[in-house]
């Protein structure tokens, strides 16, 4: 039978009776103690191992066996009739739709949609069990797509659930340079899974299974006994730090944990365009108070609030919450229509919702820039699909030259490239077609941002969009001054990753300059904290991939604190203008306190985690004229001049590169050349490399786009 100790502790001025203090809170105090056995409450273990269970019928992730054993799992066993509650703890992986956990037909509840590994408890409920029982988990009606899970390590404890979870309490403090700071804090039992807390959030706390955010540097939790790493940082910009205790029942243990910021982010004010609450939102799992201590625990400067077809103004919450000194809050709304999701701000206190109703993106951007005080409205994960509609998805978009079809009127300024609640199997994909649309002429800030609506399960401020503007009082920003640059392009896009970019030792992102030297210098720099890494840099021109160099994580040591990498990079001065934009990337990370998601609406079961740094784009005038010209722009005069005579077209378009071909194409195309009449054989037997490339990218995209409609 499980033992718990009677402990008689004496030092050399005091003797004290305490009911299981370990080993290690003795020997700090520096005591002594005479043991006695007394019973603990016993635990019966139900299932011992972790089982695989899917909800449909194919595979979720290339991480799951192929064939899958069971939709549910059915476990029975043998106990005493319970006169009194008791608790069931079980382990769960990578619950991503709803599961129930039924026993003897009693509902205990559901398991946490959350694919981080965690364990969690449930009551049951006096009366509910008897000499032969039945446990099962399964999903809850029909899932949308299908779930690989594992659950298992099932156990009856002899406690009801809250004393299970209230064995020990456990004080940690959380401190910057001294000084108590904001933070996450993370808990991991033994085998490395979130553990359940007894504490519930309160007005300076959010809690969830494996997690604590504190707004003051302060936490008083109850905890199960048992051994815990604790993981405390506060976003990139910070370090984490360590350590490990372990607790008996009945102990009251303390801890310290120092953070430091290690990475420079002076002069860029951290930006999350997306956030939500259960509060105002209605799903997720987040209090508008809870948010507001986990966007002080991440260190966001700029939260815009973004709950859908709602004003939600934070100010009165961060006040109440006292965390308003470590941002400035914005009133937005995430317009939610038939075809798209908008994020729209800032929106003055007391203007009336736009209208988001219509199917139609004009009538929609019309209302949304009548809306008082807005300027912005980024296109939210436009390759996700909602309603039935992928916004860039063949049917409505040409990717290869940023064209939307069917006169779907870009009325937006801004889009996401990352979205690190709705990632991508692709990580790079919506940075190319942001890109492309540069390309086409659109003049389009990149956007990285959370669309947390939890306060866990995805994280707010993962991805974050860093303006450069000034961020010496982060609850006195400059809204206006803000979204000027927000609008200019002068952003960082942070996914773990910072990557800045300068380019002839002057401009930075979001600027223009006018290059007449022979050859065009990028110095570029990989930012991150100690905990986050970087293997690969990319350089494109005009969405052209013109650089690609490996980072070498054992040579960080050669930067300084908070620098990964660094490099110059020198391309020679082409005949056009272009747009340069830096890309790093790096290994997702594993780690439960800051775990990447795995994509939300996957087209592949095979996903590698990778952490994104992304540049804005720097416009370079490399043909002299004072002007920047898209490559859009260049196409336009190019067959303005021929026509359409495509062999003079080709001629024309030798010195030019690949994106200036393919709005080339798009513009012969919409004159009434047949796109397949660009892939002759003969036409391109002259044509530059560039060239053919561009024009069989655009071709390859109108097929696309034809099968797609004819589905």
């Amino acid at each position: 039978m499980p033992m718990r100790f009677l402990l008689l502790v004496s030092s050399s001025r005091h003797v004290w009776q305490v009911y299981g203090l370990s080993k290690n809170v003795l020997k700090a105090a520096g005591m002594v103690a005479a043991i006695i056995v007394v019973c603990m409450p016993k635990s019966q273990g139900i299932a011992s191992e972790l089982h695989h269970l899917r909800s449909g019928d194919e595979g979720e992730w290339d991480s799951f066996p192929e064939n899958a054993p069971q939709r549910k799992l059915i476990q029975s066993f043998n106990a005493a009739p319970n006169d009194s509650d008791r608790s069931l703890r079980l382990r769960q992986q990578d619950v991503k739709e709803g599961w129930e956990v039924v026993l003897n037909d009693n509902r205990l509840g559901r398991l946490t949609r959350d694919e981080n590994d965690m364990v969690v408890y449930f009551s049951v409920d006096a009366g509910v069990l008897k000499a032969k029982n039945t446990i099962v988990v399964q999903p809850i009606g029909n899932h949308k797509a299908s779930d690989d899970i594992r659950v298992g390590e099932i156990t009856l404890l002899d406690l009801p659930r809250s004393g299970a979870l209230s064995q020990s309490g456990l004080r940690i403090q959380l401190l910057d340079d001294g000084k108590p700071s904001p933070g996450r804090i993370t808990i991991l039992d033994e085998d490395g899974a979130m553990v359940s807390i007894g504490t519930g959030s309160s007005d300076h706390l959010a809690i969830r299974p494996g997690t604590v955010y504190t707004s003051t540097g302060d936490a008083n939790i109850e905890l199960p006994a048992g051994t815990y790493e604790l993981i405390a940082g506060r976003g990139p910009e910070y370090s984490i730090a360590r350590a490990e205790i372990e607790l008996a029942e009945g102990d009251q243990a303390e801890v310290s944990l120092s953070i430091h910021r290690t990475v420079n982010t002076s002069g860029w004010v951290a930006c999350d365009t997306h956030v939500h609450t259960f509060t105002h939102s209605r799903h997720g799992d987040a209090t508008v108070a809870e948010r507001m201590v986990t966007l002080a625990g991440e260190g966001i400067e700029l939260p815009i609030a973004t709950d859908h077809n709602r004003h939600i103004d934070y100010e009165p919450s961060s006040r109440e919450a006292n965390v308003r000194q470590f941002f400035t809050p914005v009133i937005g709304n995430e317009v939610t229509t038939k075809t798209a999701h908008i994020n729209i701000f800032p929106v003055d206190s007391g203007a009336p919702l736009p209208p988001h109703q219509h199917a139609d993106w004009k009538s929609t951007f019309e209302g949304i820039f009548k809306t008082p005080g807005v300027r912005v409205a980024i296109l939210n994960h436009a390759r996700d699909v909602h309603n039935g509609t992928k916004p860039f998805g063949p049917k409505h978009f040409n990717e290869a030259a940023g064209e939307m079809l069917d006169d779907w009127h870009v009325g937006f300024n801004a889009m996401e490239v990352v979205n690190s609640g709705a990632t991508k199997i692709d990580p790079l994909q919506l940075i190319r077609d942001w890109m492309t649309l540069l390309n086409r002429g659109r003049r389009i800030t990149p956007v990285g941002s959370s669309d947390s609506h939890d306060v866990s399960r995805y994280i707010v401020g993962q991805g974050r969009t860093y303006i450069r503007c000034d961020d010496s009082r982060p609850d006195n920003i400059d809204v206006d001054a803000a979204v000027d640059a927000f609008l200019t392009g002068k952003v960082m896009v942070s996914y773990g990753l910072i990557t800045e970019m300068r380019v002839n030792d002057i401009a930075q992102s979001g600027d223009q300059i006018t290059v007449s030297e022979d050859n065009i210098k990028a110095d570029i720099t990989v930012r991150g904290p100690d905990w986050v890494s970087a293997d690969a840099l990319q350089l494109f021109a005009n969405g052209v991939l013109v650089k690609e160099l490996p980072i070498d994580s054992r040579k960080r040591s050669d930067f300084p604190t908070g620098q990964i990498y660094r490099t110059t990079i020198e391309l020679p001065r082409p005949v056009h203008d272009v747009h340069l934009v830096a890309v790093a990337t790096g290994p997702g990370i594993d780690g439960l306190h800051w775990k990447t998601a795995k994509p939300y609406q996957p087209d592949s079961p095979v996903w590698i985690s990778r952490t994104i740094g992304c540049s804005g784009a720097i416009h370079v005038d490399a043909d002299g004229d004072g002007q920047w010209q898209s490559a859009h722009d260049y196409a336009n005069r190019i067959v303005d001049k021929f026509g359409d005579r495509l062999p003079a077209n080709v001629t024309a378009l030798e010195s030019f590169d690949e994106a200036v071909a393919i709005q080339t194409a798009l513009f012969l195309h919409a004159a009434g050349t047949p796109p397949m009449e660009l892939l002759d054989r003969d036409l391109l037997s002259s044509a530059s490399a560039a060239t053919k490339r561009g024009f069989m990218a655009y071709v390859t995209a109108w097929r696309r786009n034809q099968f797609a409609r004819v589905e």
